[in-house]
């Protein structure tokens, strides 16, 4: 489901500073954030969502695939969608 949701948004936001901006802007309706990020990453990118009162959710993906699914060519540790 995550994997579709995904493919399927062309204006995706890629990378942990574009999120981080995004969300402290109010452009993202939800985060997805790749399985194996560090602790810092993932507290992070959690207080920035909560104080925003945006969704975010740890995926089954590590940051490569994570990156393949965003068509990349490097690993993604965070992937928002726009609102």
């Amino acid at each position: 489901m995550v994997v579709q949701k995904l493919k399927d948004v062309k204006d995706k936001i890629v990378g942990l500073k574009q999120t981080l901006r995004a969300v402290q802007q109010g452009k993202v309706m939800m985060v997805y954030i790749a399985n194996d990020v560090d602790e810092s990453v993932l507290r992070q990118v959690a207080e920035a969502c909560n104080a925003s009162e945006i969704p975010f959710s740890k995926v089954n993906h590590d940051q490569h695939e994570l990156g393949r699914i965003c068509q990349i060519e490097v690993g993604a540790a965070v992937v928002a969608l726009p609102k």
